[in-house]
């Protein structure tokens, strides 16, 4: 699957959105991916985490034990890459705004984990999720995620990053929002402000 088929499936989906978003980041945009709409059709989910499951195949080569995705975002991507791999799949949340195992969750010290994400921008949520996955015991072998915005950069430092494919786009901080999106209500589609 190349860049176009994976922007095809989102557009289908109606599932990139034009407005004032602000991110998970905290990052402002015109832009977001809602990947619970792609992924609300299941045979549009099998194809994208079909072909994700295939790269993590080419680009890792150890073996993979569990996977484990940050909530919300990625739980669904999470299961469908658990299911195309064949390994078990958690997922962390937040708890007091940390992430941590809940639901009898545990990681056995040493089991190799694929990290997996929706959409990952600034890595700050995957980063997160890894401290805590780091701190159970598991050994990080990557991360792969449906679409990395932030473009052909690694933003997750030191974990190899695998993206179905790769966008680049923009992001602004709170103090240089272009006027154009200033003037447009902003909203927070995403799901890291439901537990703070």
């Amino acid at each position: 699957m190349n860049k176009y088929d994976v922007l095809k499936e989102f557009k289908d989906a109606n599932a990139i959105l034009k407005g004032h978003f602000i991110l998970s980041s905290g990052l402002h945009s015109d832009t977001y991916l809602q990947c619970a709409r792609a992924l609300m059709d299941t045979k549009r989910s099998e194809r994208l985490c079909s072909a994700l499951a295939d790269k993590v195949r080419e680009n890792i080569s150890e073996k993979i034990d569990l996977v484990i995705a940050p909530a919300m975002g990625g739980v669904v991507v999470g299961y469908e890459m658990g299911r195309k791999l064949g390994v078990e799949t958690i997922f962390v949340e937040r708890q007091d705004g940390k992430f941590t195992l809940r639901r009898g969750f545990e990681i056995k010290k040493g089991q190799n984990i694929l990290v997996v994400e929706d959409v990952v921008t600034t890595g700050k949520s995957s980063l997160e999720a890894i401290k805590s996955i780091k701190e159970y015991g598991g050994n990080i072998v990557g991360e792969a995620c449906l679409i990395n915005r932030s473009g052909i950069n690694n933003p997750v430092e030191g974990v190899k990053l695998i993206a179905l494919t790769d966008i680049e786009v923009k992001t602004f901080g709170a103090e240089n929002i272009p006027s154009e999106l200033k003037s447009t209500k902003a909203i927070k589609p995403g799901s890291r402000w439901l537990n703070k």
